[in-house]
């Protein structure tokens, strides 16, 4: 579908981009020498896979950033002159700066929040003639057009990130335009039953009709000892592929993979303990053989790994950006701990075996015993990958947290981070100053509650193994939607994210956000984030009553900004957090009894807010989120995948009032998303030096460039 001019000016970079610094030095000072240089080579180990996730998101974004470190060092820092020699203005400068800084800070030159293109205000001309100043940019910038573009495609489609049948872009399936969304399917499910995990693959059709499956590996031939299957090639037995081949493929990010095992070899050397040790040594395996069975053995030492001074986890995990949901993508963080802040996660963490009763189902959909995780509050000395979140619940494979445990973090200084005079619409005048001070410390609550208990809350009923089961197979629980006993549950082999595919990340993010909500309506949950004495318990006054107020009106609004993230030529959402508060934005509007309302006067919607009743949040508020998250919860542990879609799909579709009226105002008054200016470290002689930069884009080109490992 081409592309009209009023489409186009929707997929410009931001003008100018929200970039803000990743404050951490106070907390790194605090470091012992040893502590300091374990963090230091885990960092050199995470942000090696800068160019593993430039390769997942498009296959021009490589060749992009290549120009862009190139024209730093042609520039060395004096953009001007650079600009000048281009015969660039001022203007056309900055243009440039800002779509660097954006696509630095998104690690590609798609969205991570969206997964849409985003192309240079900067015409093409000006940007050719800017590559033409360093040595080799022209070359870059034609290599970049050749493989995808840094402008704007033919379609509609191909400024969007998914299936390739569909028109969209998706390099987790490389050089392979005509590969299907059934090939795919195929492919996957026959790799599940051969018990070969998928975060670490991509798979590549041949054009003789074959498939190609390629491991993240440094080693080409890994030993049999360290492969997790025997064979490396089959035939499919059976549908429309049948004779097809499959083959296991070795050695994809071969340069990066060994890079990063080399450098957590030596961060071993300053680990605080066995664990970490021992978590180092399986990660090294892993990433050296490209074996995900040694992966999952690190997430049972890294969640053993209790209350580190330094916090870290690093390989292939979210598995959004896959349109099939089930390939990771890249990411490594290193953090301190804070301990003030973390003091309030570890009294919600005692409190949760008192929380979970509380929620809108009985004991046979709960784990037996809640597996006590390490909940910490996190200062990031280095997050690589496409975004940063505001909290992490992880590992993601349900042999690991269903038996053994998790951990959440919630990350602060992501949280803090503010640029000056941020404008938030959508919020009334009269709540605008209660807003602003509370929103904060309301997040820090939902991400809590999100990440503990949403994604740690919940039993899969499963036939764990032929004819043995995790429930009384001959005496089923009663499922509460229906009232008569359940009649599907997981197979053997079979996990949530193969039987819910592409829809699961947004429908678990979902199940968490409501479990959230439906929590912090609890003023016991407040009160352990420090908020109210007790004494207006159950009250919507009061300081507790205020951090209530802005969380309801936070999710509320977030569901009208969702509408950005959907796109009406597609009607596919780019953003599985952001379907998922529309859907609970849909969810407090279907409440009815005047508890949530879209207030305007103008016929164009410019003036829209979101009103809320506040006395009405813990009666109406409370009781509609309990009964969506019951039908979630319920869907999902009994892999009703049916039932589950169903529902979210029609809660999650956008009508025409919404397509037409509102989104267009979203669209205007949509705010640039922050991106984040991250420190360096570098070590000298026996100490390790912490290197900042500006908050700007100079200084976020700046950062990239001198990290000489990538």
């Amino acid at each position: 579908m081409a592309i009209d001019d009023d489409t186009l000016k929707h997929y410009l970079a931001d003008s100018p981009p929200t970039v803000v610094q990743l404050k951490i030095k106070p907390h790194f000072d605090a470091l012992s020498t040893q502590e300091k240089l374990y963090a230091h080579w885990i960092s050199v180990a995470s942000l090696a896979g800068t160019r593993v996730v430039l390769r997942q998101v498009s296959p021009e974004s490589e060749p992009i950033y290549d120009l862009l470190i190139a024209l730093y060092k042609q520039s060395n820092g004096h953009w001007a002159s650079l600009a000048s020699e281009a015969g660039l203005s001022q203007d056309e400068l900055t243009d440039f700066l800002s779509y660097a800084a954006q696509f630095l800070g998104n690690c590609g030159n798609y969205k991570s929040f969206g997964d849409a293109k985003f192309i240079p205000r900067l015409a093409e001309r000006q940007f050719k003639a800017l590559a033409s100043v360093a040595p080799g940019g022209v070359e870059l910038f034609e290599k970049a057009n050749k493989v995808g573009g840094v402008y704007a495609d033919d379609s509609v489609e191909k400024l969007h990130l998914g299936y390739p049948d569909k028109g969209h872009v998706s390099t987790y399936y490389p050089d392979s335009p005509d590969i299907t969304k059934a090939e795919i399917a195929a492919v996957s499910d026959f790799l599940e039953g051969k018990k070969l995990l998928p975060e670490n693959t991509r798979v590549r059709k041949t054009k003789g009709g074959d498939f190609e499956v390629l491991i993240a590996s440094a080693e080409t031939s890994p030993s049999d000892k360290d492969k997790d299957v025997p064979e490396t090639e089959w035939e499919l037995p059976y549908g429309e592929l049948k004779g097809k081949k499959v083959k296991l493929v070795f050695g994809d990010y071969k340069k990066e993979m060994e890079t990063i095992a080399y450098a957590l070899e030596q961060a071993s050397k300053y680990a605080a303990n066995d664990n970490e040790k021992s978590m180092l040594a399986k990660y090294v395996t892993s990433f050296r053989a490209g074996s995900m069975n040694a992966y999952v053995d690190s997430q049972r030492y890294w969640i053993k790994d209790k209350g580190p001074m330094v916090e870290t986890d690093i390989g292939f995990v979210e598995t959004y950006r896959d349109p099939h949901g089930i390939r990771g993508e890249w990411e490594g963080f290193v953090a301190m701990v804070n301990q003030d802040r973390t003091k309030a996660f570890g009294k919600l963490v005692e409190a949760a075996p008192s929380l979970i009763p509380k929620l809108p189902w009985n004991k046979e959909f709960e784990k037996d015993n809640f597996l006590s995780p390490d909940f910490t509050s996190l200062e990031v000395l280095t997050f690589a990958g496409s975004g940063i979140p505001a909290g992490i619940n992880i590992p993601n494979f349900d042999v690991v947290r269903q038996n053994e445990g998790f951990k959440n973090v919630s990350l602060g200084n992501v949280l803090s981070a503010k640029a000056p005079n941020e404008p938030i619409p959508f919020i009334h005048d009269s709540d605008q100053d209660l807003y602003r001070r509370c929103r904060d410390d309301a997040f820090e609550v939902q991400v809590g509650l999100h990440e503990l208990l949403g994604h740690g809350c919940g039993k899969l009923l499963q036939e764990t193994s032929p004819g043995k089961y995790n429930f009384d197979v001959n005496n089923p629980p009663t499922n509460p939607l229906t009232g008569k006993p359940v009649t599907s549950w997981y197979k053997p082999g079979q996990t949530w994210g193969s039987v819910f595919g592409a829809l699961a990340g947004t429908y678990e993010e979902c199940r968490a956000e409501c479990v959230a909500m439906a929590l912090s309506c609890d003023f016991e949950v407040l009160k352990i984030f420090g908020f109210g004495d007790g004494t207006e318990s159950g009250s919507i006054d009061g300081d507790a009553g205020d951090i209530l107020y802005a969380g309801f009106l936070s999710m509320a609004r977030a569901g009208i900004a969702a509408l950005e993230f959907w796109d009406p030529k597609s009607e596919k959402w780019g953003q599985p957090h952001m379907q998922a508060r529309f859907s609970i934005m849909q969810t407090f509007l279907n409440a009815k009894e005047g508890f949530c309302r879209l207030e305007y006067e103008k016929d164009d919607l410019s003036d829209l807010t979101v009103r809320i009743d506040r006395g009405k949040i813990t009666s109406v508020g409370r009781k509609c989120m309990d009964t969506y998250l019951q039908k979630l919860h319920v869907y999902k542990a009994t892999a009703d995948y049916a039932g589950g879609s169903k529902m979210y799909e029609d809660i999650t579709s956008v009508d025409d009032w919404y397509k037409t009226k509102l989104r267009p105002v979203v669209l205007a008054k949509k705010t640039p998303r922050k991106v984040f200016v991250q420190a360096n470290t570098v070590v000298e002689g026996e100490e390790v030096k912490l290197v900042e930069y500006e908050a700007s884009p100079e200084g976020m080109i700046k950062s990239f460039a001198e990290r000489t490992y990538i």
